[in-house]
Parts: structure tokens; C-alpha cells; sequence
């Protein structure tokens, strides 16, 4: 197979999963030979990451009337000079724009990947202005099968965990920074402080756990405000300052996530939950809601628990599990790892597969 010229855009000016889920793809397809180039922002984090690796980002402001007429002539001599395969659009406005100048340029092959969890409004952005469409779970493309897309114009491409970079991570004494002891029990939680990650009702669920299990402590990793100050004063209302760590955004993930017990997210609402297969990845047994994509990023009863998102029963039931049995959190951590550094979803090999294929494919049946 011929090299792709790719060219990917995106909106969005801050950095969350969906950013990093478009740097892991564009890094795994110019290391398989692809030539890759992106369309932001110029104020976009994602454009200053772009750059600080080497690629091409072409900048354009995308919102308002002119700004758009604008981004459609300078995107449409882009994709026509760089004579590019595939257009890979992320949100609603840069599909609008990107994917407009790529019908105007004649792109042989326009994507969109859908990120989200809730509920597809108008499918114009799905099936007028590209002509096929990525998600990050079964989840979300049964949704959009359900809204009328055709199954075979749809392709999951899971969120991409390397497992080189948790191994390589630096070792960090987690316990002793917080000035734990050593046997402490640690219950961990990595996600940005919104109320739809479901912390508030992770340390409800918890509260009476503490009482039983004097050892028992959980850290808060992620930033946010005012979900910080927000979660101060319920932890300081429970009366548990001295057992729920509040860490604030850290850049070191991979090197918290071994120090981890038990990792626990009580998210409302998710596409998928990339943080789930990181902590299956450092062989850590997972606890997440019955909700959108999480189940896919686990096997339930294997290498963790669901739990019904409202029933505080469930989640204590199910951590008190996992508390009481040193020997089923290792079952359970040793499951994980093997299925979330298993080619076949989560690895860099998965996604450049997925992608790759469906590109291929795609261009095949477009260009008959």
C-alpha cells in the first residue's frame, strides 16, 4: 500500500483527551510512513504540541461568519496544493469548514471522528459533508448506526494507550510524598475536577469505608476550578482532610499510576475512558461506572467492576471487594494488564491498524 498524505483538523483550543487522542494517531501514522499535517488554531495547545514534534500545522482562526468563508478558501489551497488523501475532521466546526474545503478541493476521502458520548443531533456533519465516519467505541457507533448511518460507513479506533511509556516511567514513592505509611491503601482517581466525572459521589460512596478501614486513603489526581475549591469543602464537610488527597494536575500519571491499589471513576457520561486502560496498562484492577464506553475499556468481573452510577451500595460493595482481597486486586491488576497491552484495542499497533484500514478501505470503495 501507497504512503497517505493525511491531513487532520481540530477546533478546540484547549487540551484534553480528544487532542490527545488526534497527537497519538498523527504520531503512530507518520512513524508508519505517512505523511501527516494538521489544521488548529493558531492559539490552540494542540498546534504548540503539533510543532514541539515536527509536524506541519496550518493556522486559522474558525470562529464567525468571515472567519469560516476565510479557513474555507485557505483550507481548500491547502488540501488541493498538498494534493492530500484523506481529510480527518474532530469537532462540528472544523468539520463544517475543513470538510466543506475538502468537498471544494475535491478530497478524495473525508472523515469525521465522532468523540463524544451524548446523543448526535443533526447528522450533517456525519453524512452530508464527510463521507465516513470514526468512533472511539461500539458505544458510540451504535448510536450513530441507530440515527441512520450505515454500519460499514462507521469504524471504531480505540483510544491508544503505549504500554512503553508507563515501563519507562520514572519511580515515584506516592505513599511517602503524602506521608503515608507504608502499607496504606490506595484508591486513585486521574480526571479533570467536573462535576460529570463523578468525584462528589465517589467520596460519598466511599465515606462509610473510611470508618472500617483505617488504612484506606484515596488521591484526586487532575485540575479544575472550581471543581477544586468545590471538592475541598465536601471533603472538609465529611470530616476526611487527612484521608482524601487532593494532587491537583500532575504531569506525572505514569509514574502515580503504580502506587495505585484500586482505580476508581464514577464518571456520568463517556465516549470511551482512555484513563481505564492506563490503569489496566500498569496492571491496576479498575472500578468505573455502567455507563457509555467504559465497559469496553475493561472486562467486567476479569480485570475490574461496574457499578450503576447512582447506587453508592454498589460502588462500596464493590470496593470493599477489592479492599478486603490483596489476592483479587493482583488477579484482577494481572488480567488488566494483558488485556489492555493486547494488539487487538488499546496499543499503538491497534490504532494504526484500525486507521490504516479504513482509510484503505474507504478510498477503495470511494474511488471505486
Amino acid at each position: 500500500m501507497r504512503p497517505l498524505r493525511i491531513l487532520h483538523s481540530e477546533a478546540a483550543t484547549s487540551f484534553g483527551g480528544q487532542e490527545n487522542y488526534i497527537l497519538r494517531a498523527m504520531r503512530i501514522l507518520r512513524d508508519r510512513g505517512h505523511q501527516v499535517e494538521a489544521a488548529c488554531q493558531p492559539h490552540a495547545q494542540l498546534t504548540e504540541r503539533l510543532r514541539e514534534e515536527g509536524f506541519v500545522v496550518h493556522t486559522l482562526l474558525m470562529d464567525g461568519p468571515a472567519n469560516y468563508m476565510r479557513g474555507v478558501r485557505q483550507l481548500r489551497g491547502v488540501l488541493r496544493q498538498g494534493k492530500f488523501d484523506v481529510l480527518n475532521s474532530h469537532s462540528r466546526r472544523d468539520t463544517m469548514l475543513a470538510g466543506v474545503a475538502g468537498r471544494l478541493a475535491g478530497t478524495p476521502l473525508i472523515v469525521r471522528t465522532r468523540h463524544l458520548a451524548k446523543k448526535v443531533g443533526s447528522l450533517m456533519s456525519y453524512t452530508i459533508v464527510p463521507k465516513r465516519v470514526i468512533t472511539p467505541s461500539d458505544y458510540v457507533r451504535d448510536h450513530l448506526i441507530e440515527r441512520g448511518i450505515k454500519p460499514e460507513h462507521v469504524q471504531v479506533v480505540y483510544p491508544c494507550v503505549d504500554p512503553d511509556v508507563i515501563d519507562a516511567a520514572p519511580a515515584l514513592d506516592l505513599r511517602a510524598e503524602l506521608g503515608l505509611a507504608a502499607d496504606t491503601l490506595l484508591v486513585g482517581c486521574v480526571a479533570v475536577l467536573r462535576r460529570e466525572k463523578g468525584h462528589h459521589e465517589l467520596i460519598a460512596a466511599m465515606q462509610p469505608l473510611f470508618a472500617h478501614y483505617p488504612q484506606l486513603h484515596l488521591v484526586l489526581v487532575g485540575g479544575g476550578s472550581p471543581g477544586y475549591e468545590q471538592l475541598q469543602a465536601l471533603i472538609a464537610e465529611f470530616g476526611l482532610q487527612g484521608r482524601v488527597h487532593l494532587l491537583g494536575a500532575r504531569s506525572d500519571v505514569p509514574s502515580i499510576l503504580p502506587n495505585l491499589d484500586i482505580f476508581a471513576l464514577a464518571t456520568h457520561m463517556e465516549a470511551s475512558g482512555t484513563v481505564f486502560v492506563e490503569a489496566g496498562s500498569a496492571g491496576i484492577p479498575v472500578l468505573g461506572s455502567r455507563v457509555g464506553g467504559v465497559s469496553e475499556m475493561m472486562q467486567e468481573g476479569r480485570s475490574g467492576f461496574l457499578a450503576d452510577l447512582h447506587d453508592a451500595q454498589q460502588w462500596r460493595a464493590a470496593l470493599e471487594k477489592l479492599i478486603q482481597s490483596s489476592e483479587l486486586r493482583q488477579e484482577m491488576g494481572a488480567a488488566g494488564r494483558v488485556f489492555c497491552r493486547s494488539d487487538e484495542r488499546f496499543t499503538p499497533i491497534a490504532m494504526g491498524d484500525r486507521l490504516e484500514s479504513a482509510y484503505y478501505r474507504w478510498l477503495k470503495e470511494l474511488q471505486g
